[in-house]
């Protein structure tokens, strides 16, 4: 029968590029080319020489043998003979009757066709790359010629693209699936370190989480206010972890920590050449952030033109890279956070009062720690518990009689921060100690700059004076000497030999009074 050579080509290729599913797209091409080659299947293996099997990565098999493995292990005495097999030159093979082979080859092909079959095989390449095996096959002996040889390699090439795009794809779906099984497991561990393990969620922090549990349906942004130290992050993860956008990016970005001259590009990414160094095109974190939340820590550094287009995102839901014209819509949830008064940055011009409005649509305040010390013993438990297993301490110490009271008193200006680094601080002076005792916090712990009544002593029983002290007392009897006068000639900047100006500031710092509260201060005593 007389083939058009040209219309086969165009038909087989059309049909083995069919689909991205390769069993779906052999499964087309084979039903066309049964009007003109006998094939009860057709298979694409790969040999893998380092674990000794072949690998049938995709196969449309007779009935006989469907459901059979797809690994195949090769035993070691056909090892030899099925590399040579895989390596051969010749780019495509007959085999109409398995008794005329070479007694090992029988015994390979036996392992994966148990019943008497033809094959017709063909190595494919591309750029000169091996990508594996493909054969047709079809119940029967001598069911093949060599016209039906040459038939076949008039398709090598689309079926080596073909099959070679399907694997890529077949990879990136394995990788993708990679990623969303650990998305899944990072959200599962954010979740059991912030959404379901707030501590104070139900004491310090009841009313905060009741608002997070009210606006995280929401796609409205948040502004999260408070001192620095408190755990906004955590918050900001508990929105997000609440929202549906929970299987989604969580992008952060604190916006202090990035140069003026680079937020733009970080927030919305660049076109390659936009500026010296941008090599190649970048995606900034708006995009990164697509169907999830981004998190703008100390959104008050941002500079003005980045404020700008920050509106715009909040505004029209869309961006433009830097150096770029084109408009890419973005759908985000935007989570602020700082600890700055934003309110009166928009009165001194340092914030756009438009962005401030649109930022500040539900505001969440966030106690210091210092007002909600019914938290303290459920967080120090917390940090003694997180810090012990990263530094390696078998035995967690307790805390000593009287310690909490001690750091209830406290007044935590670091506040959760604080608490954190002061814990690590404290099990790491036991250690050095190579005490099991209980834990202390004492006062240098909690505050290591040492207070203006705070003593040492050396060996020799002598008090050592820290050095403001002593600072202090000096100056204030030069002042007894200058009835507090401090500029001029016989003034206490003179006999100090110090700068006037530089001697009130340290004045200022060591609480001491000269001039009129001095004078003021000795009519009184």
């Amino acid at each position: 029968m007389k083939i058009d050579e040209n219309d086969f080509f165009r038909q087989t290729a059309l049909r083995i590029s069919s689909s991205l599913d390769i069993n779906k797209a052999m499964r087309n091409c084979m039903n066309y080319l049964k009007q003109h080659i006998p094939a009860s299947g057709m298979y694409f293996v790969v040999y893998e020489p380092g674990l000794n099997i072949i690998n049938i990565l995709a196969s449309i098999m007779p009935k006989k043998i469907q459901g059979s493995a797809r690994r195949i292990s090769i035993p070691a005495e056909y090892q030899d003979d099925l590399k040579k097999r895989f390596s051969e030159e010749s780019q495509i093979k007959i085999i109409n009757d398995l008794n005329d082979e070479p007694e090992p080859l029988q015994k390979i092909v036996n392992l994966v066709f148990p019943f008497e079959c033809s094959l017709l095989e063909m190595h494919l390449k591309l750029d000169g790359t091996r990508i594996g095996l493909f054969g047709v096959l079809s119940e029967g002996k001598h069911r093949y010629s060599e016209f039906h040889s040459h038939l076949i390699t008039l398709v090598h090439e689309p079926f080596a693209v073909a099959i070679s795009n399907i694997l890529q794809h077949q990879e990136i779906q394995r990788l993708n699936k990679i990623l969303s099984d650990d998305n899944r497991y990072l959200h599962r561990e954010m979740m059991h370190l912030t959404g379901d393990t707030i501590i104070g969620s139900k004491f310090g922090l009841k009313d905060v989480m009741r608002m997070v549990e009210h606006v995280a349906p929401t796609d409205s942004p948040v502004m999260i206010m408070g001192e620095t130290g408190t755990g906004k992050e955590v918050i900001a993860n508990a929105i997000h972890l609440s929202s549906r956008r929970k299987d989604s990016a969580f992008i952060k970005i604190n916006c202090g920590a990035i140069p003026d001259n680079l937020i733009d590009s970080e927030l919305f990414g660049h076109e390659k050449g936009a500026f010296t160094g941008a090599v190649s095109r970048k995606r900034g974190r708006f995009e990164r952030a697509h169907n999830g939340t981004i998190f703008l820590d100390e959104v008050g550094e941002l500079p003005l033109q980045a404020q700008v287009r920050l509106l715009r995102v909040l505004q029209q839901h869309e961006i433009e890279r830097v150096g770029g014209s084109e408009t890419i819509p973005v759908d985000v949830r935007i989570v602020a956070a700082t600890h700055k008064n934003l309110e009166e940055m928009v009165r001194t011009g340092q914030f756009r009062a438009d962005l401030w409005f649109r930022l500040n649509v539900f505001p969440i305040h966030i106690p210091p720690l210092r007002h909600r010390t019914i938290d303290l013993p459920a967080l120090t438990d917390y940090f003694l518990e997180k810090k012990s297993m990263e530094l390696k301490i078998r035995k967690r110490p307790s805390l000593a009689p009287g310690t909490m009271e001690k750091m209830q008193a406290y007044e935590w200006p670091g506040n959760v921060r604080e608490l954190q680094n002061l814990v690590e601080r404290a099990l790491i002076f036991n250690q050095m100690k190579n005490d099991e005792s209980q834990l202390t916090f004492d006062p240098q712990l909690i505050n290591p700059i040492p207070k203006e009544n705070m003593t040492l002593k050396r060996e020799d029983g002598k008090i050592i004076r820290p050095l403001d002290e002593v600072m202090a007392n000096h100056i204030q009897k030069v002042l007894d000497q200058t009835n507090g006068k401090v500029e001029g000639k016989n003034g206490a900047a003179s006999l100090l030999k110090i700068n006037p100006g530089t001697l009130r500031g340290r004045m200022k710092k060591l609480k001491i009074d000269y001039g009129r509260k001095f004078n003021k201060k000795n009519m009184n005593n």
